[in-house]
């Protein structure tokens, strides 16, 4: 599930900033590099639990003891109950496709029965005694999310409605989410936080007013199944699902110093909420993924959430007290020709590491100015766009940045180990990069 890349150069860096004397990595929404513990335990794993962990041998029953232990940390970390609701997966874009097609087969077998005459029913118009689950999400989701319900809409296999963002807030309203259920909707799935903007949904308050419906008694109705990402906030803020009220959530291992792998948790797996295989095979993971399953992996997810656990309050005040001094010395720098797109009037909530910003101006467009620095690792937005760099994110867009403004755009996402040296060294180089710029219109 990768989330970006730099338009000029790798994402591809070793610990930290240490790939190169000169370089400086501001993309750890897209990607984060090992801490050294998850590598040695990595290492460690490979080396010595190398069985299958369905095996009865001593080097088969190690490998499972490191997955259960693994487990165990994935379910302290976000606060759940018991460590039977983790599946490991090999990652996020897995994970939501699993949590997606699993609510639709949900739908079809637990409510096969509802009138298709219903008005307020999509209906298939090839076969008028068939009606289409309802799925509502934001119009800020990864593709991942994005992407998979509009070839599903496309396949007459779903209706999705995207809830627009406020731009008041740069997150979508409870409001709006409560006003597009329908009699239908079998999946509520809306992200964490944005991975360019690092605002924060209101997540435990649309889980609470949902829960909270009284549906109508008269006919059954499909259960609401509740759906979180999580990728961009595991790792910088608490993420409790017990307080967010979600059903199911996304875990991304790379995006908090782990390997790329990741796992979904469940709330009350196979006894009050569903998961269906994407694949046959095996017996691994209950059957729910199965697979022989990658122990070392695993192993450095599980070390990466425990270091989560032991170290989020310290890793959030470092993270944030750098990317306010980095937005500080951005305004010293560039005055009344800077525009921070992740400031909005309501003053909301966003994740402690990112900085999305444009300096205004006529040809400094952001990928322009990724292709002049010379310190600066950075990205324009996500990945899966990069071909279109000379277009304003529709992220921005979305939020109400004017498009101008919004096809200057940096975002610029610090690290655990970011220094205030590191901030004066890219913010001179943004300078640098931006003053050649200018002198060439010139």
């Amino acid at each position: 599930m990768e989330d970006s890349t730099p338009v000029s150069r790798s994402a591809c860096a070793s610990y930290e900033n240490n790939s190169s004397e000169d370089s400086v990595y501001l993309d750890y929404n897209a990607t984060t590099p090992l801490e050294p513990e998850v590598l040695d335990a990595i290492h460690n794993a490979l080396g010595a639990a190398w069985g299958n962990p369905s095996s009865s041998y001593h080097a088969g029953q190690r490998a499972k003891q490191i997955i259960t232990e693994a487990r165990d940390n994935i379910c302290k970390m976000i606060g759940a109950h018991q460590s039977d609701d983790i599946v490991f997966t090999s990652g996020g874009t897995e994970t939501n496709n699993m949590v997606i097609h699993t609510a639709l087969q949900h739908f079809w077998k637990t409510f096969p029965q509802l009138d298709p005459g219903d008005p307020s029913l999509g209906v298939r118009p090839t076969n008028q005694h068939r009606f289409l689950p309802h799925v509502i999400t934001s119009n800020l989701e990864h593709d991942s999310i994005k992407l998979v319900l509009e070839q599903l809409a496309d396949e007459r296999q779903v209706v999705v409605t995207f809830v627009p963002a406020s731009k008041l807030t740069g997150h979508v309203e409870v409001s709006d989410i409560i006003a597009a259920l329908r009699p239908t909707t079998c999946l509520v799935t809306i992200m964490h936080a944005n991975n360019e903007t690092g605002i924060i949904q209101p997540i435990p308050e649309i889980c609470r007013q949902i829960r909270a419906i009284k549906r109508d008694s008269r006919r059954e109705m499909p259960r609401i199944l509740l759906h979180s990402d999580a990728a961009q906030t595991i790792g910088k803020i608490q993420v409790n699902v017990e307080e967010l009220g979600i059903d199911y959530l996304t875990i991304v291992g790379h995006k908090f110093y782990g390997p790329r792998i990741g796992a979904v948790f469940v709330r009350g797996l196979g006894k009050t909420t569903p998961l269906y295989p994407m694949l046959y095979g095996g017996g691994q993971e209950r059957n729910y993924r199965p697979g022989t399953e990658n122990t070392g992996m695993i192993a450095g997810l599980g070390k990466a959430a425990e270091l989560v656990s032991e170290n989020l309050e310290r890793y959030e005040e470092q993270m944030r007290e750098v990317r306010d001094y980095l937005e500080e010395r951005l305004q010293e720098t560039f005055g009344s020709r800077v525009h921070f797109n992740s400031r909005f009037p309501s003053g909301s909530r966003r994740i402690p590491n990112t900085c999305n910003v444009s300096v205004i101006g006529e040809g400094l467009q952001g990928y322009k100015v990724l292709e002049r620095v010379n310190v600066l690792q950075a990205s324009v937005g996500a990945a899966c766009h990069s071909e279109l760099q000379c277009k304003p994110s529709h992220i921005l867009l979305a939020v109400g940045v004017p498009s101008d403004i919004a096809a200057n755009a940096l975002r610029l996402s610090v690290g655990r180990h970011t220094t205030r040296d590191d901030i004066e060294r890219v913010v001179d180089d943004i300078k640098q990069g931006i003053d050649g710029l200018l002198n060439e219109l010139d």
